[in-house]
């Protein structure tokens, strides 16, 4: 018998789930806290806000810093997503004819930075953007500003009437409207599903337990703490809630962002963010592939090098978060080695795939050989989700490239998607790659690397790559000659 469609839900489910949502972006705060401390960012955030006086209608979640700009949230959850985010849903007065949502925010802007202190502030909804809306719909995925699309056109453009009727409706001028929309964040389509994707990642990287029911303890604390009539949390309370609630399993991270194929959601929560995903040619995150003219692989190469001297100083562990290709995240692995203190970390199906990971024993690899007789030096492809054998042997023979050999290294149980179920298999066949090919590149004076495998694989490999040769490592550009030529790591 098939199913009828669910009853609505009451209005005491709602309120409880609306709740529930507010606690687990709380807890989002208190993270950012932990980590922030831990590793020593400039200018952290020393207490968390919740429902807090003196905060207006953004008192949902403040983050308060050492110093100003501090971050006034407010929450807003439905659970029908009939009306999205756009002029109507900001200017309509509320339920009982109150101010709009929008008058609301501007005034506690106002408040907020009347002595001319900075504020960032944000509305944070599960509803969706209306991309039909003049002003929303040139919302920046990357900044989720409005501003600078909302500040252009003439009085007359679409843009502009809208502007028109926006600043009405706040009480302001047009400049002050674009002032306010310069600090005003819509982290829209923030479904529950989301948000807690995003909180485990972020419990990963703080070095704590990141199952579902680590979050759920996490959140439900932040809920007792405001029945209770707490409403700043500090420091010393979130640390003392991570050891009752047992939470610690790993060292704090700092977090790299470096997004290539499509915006890294989690760049806002980085210490270092590297943004290219307008410098890579294509329409979509499977079709981005190589560098769109003028930008270049070197440049992207300078850029992940300069990356360790971004992050907050003394960082060793660091975890990576973003989207990338194969060639990048070995050159991300290649910029912070284990040689020289760095444990790196990356989320990997769901799993936080760390370099200090324990292994029994370094996993060999299966290897096959082919010999080219081209030149001096020794081509390597690394067959793990897939076998690049002959596309790589097709490349290197049309393009000439001086090897004598190719080496296809394998896991040991064959080349599959899932051969590497977790990080200590991943650290393991890392090392008994590199220990393999330090035998083997001896009587060689370069390394031509291909891979296809897992990016934390990628990752952890480049982590580990020292006592070898000078490496060129190919990218899988799906074009003609398959593949591009798109770093140089000294190893």
């Amino acid at each position: 018998m098939k199913p009828g469609p669910l009853p609505a839900p009451s209005p005491t489910s709602v309120r409880i789930t609306g709740d529930h949502y507010q606690w687990l972006i709380a807890w989002q705060g208190c993270l950012t806290l932990l980590r922030e401390n831990a590793a020593r960012s400039i200018n952290p955030v020393i207490s968390v806000g919740v429902e807090l006086d003196n905060a207006g209608n953004l008192d949902d979640v403040v983050l308060l810093r050492r110093t100003p700009p501090h971050t006034y949230t407010q929450v807003k959850y439905t659970v029908g997503s009939s009306t999205p985010v756009n002029e109507e849903y900001l200017t309509k007065p509320s339920p009982t004819g109150g101010p709009s949502i929008l008058k609301k925010i501007a005034k506690t802007w106002r408040t907020l930075t009347t002595d001319g202190t900075k504020a960032d502030l944000v509305l944070v909804t599960n509803r969706a953007p209306d991309p039909d809306d003049p002003l929303i719909a040139g919302r920046d995925s990357r900044t989720q500003l409005l501003i600078p699309k909302a500040g252009e056109g003439g009085q007359k453009s679409a843009a502009g009437k809208a502007r028109t009727r926006w600043a009405a409706d706040a009480a302001l001028t047009e400049d002050e409207l674009c002032d306010l929309l310069s600090s005003l964040r819509f982290d829209v389509a923030r479904d529950l599903t989301h948000v807690q994707e995003r909180l485990q990642l972020l419990m990963a990287v703080t070095g704590l337990r990141h199952d579902e029911r680590a979050m759920e303890e996490g959140a439900n604390w932040v809920a007792k703490q405001v029945r209770n009539g707490h409403r700043t949390l500090t420091l010393d309370m979130v640390s003392s809630a991570v050891d009752t609630l047992k939470l610690e399993s790993g060292p704090a991270r700092a977090v790299l962002s470096i997004a290539t194929l499509k915006p890294d959601p989690f760049a806002s929560d980085a210490d270092y963010a590297i943004d290219w995903v307008d410098r890579f040619e294509g329409a979509s995150d499977f079709t981005k592939r190589r560098p769109l003219a003028p930008a270049t692989w070197a440049q992207l190469q300078t850029d992940v090098e300069a990356a360790p001297k971004r992050l907050p100083s003394g960082s060793t562990a660091i975890s990576l978060t973003g989207s990338l290709r194969l060639a990048p995240a070995f050159a991300v692995g290649t910029a912070f080695r284990m040689v020289a203190g760095a444990d790196l970390a990356v989320v990997q199906r769901g799993q936080l795939w760390s370099s200090a990971e324990p292994y029994e024993a370094p996993l060999p690899p299966a290897v096959d050989e082919h010999a080219l007789n081209l030149g001096p030096d020794l081509a390597v492809a690394i067959a793990v989700a897939t076998d690049p054998a002959q596309d790589v042997l097709d490349f290197l023979l049309e393009q000439q490239i001086p090897v004598s050999r190719l080496l296809v290294l394998r896991p040991p149980g064959g080349t599959k998607d899932n051969s590497i179920p977790d990080a200590a298999t991943a650290n393991a066949l890392a090392v008994g790659i590199r220990e393999h090919l330090r035998r083997a590149c001896r009587a060689h004076p370069a390394i031509h690397l291909f891979q296809a495998g897992p990016m934390g694989l990628s990752l952890l490999l480049g982590n580990r790559w020292n006592r070898l040769r000078p490496t060129t490592v190919y990218e899988d550009v799906n074009a003609h000659q398959m593949y591009e030529k798109a770093f140089v790591i000294d190893a």
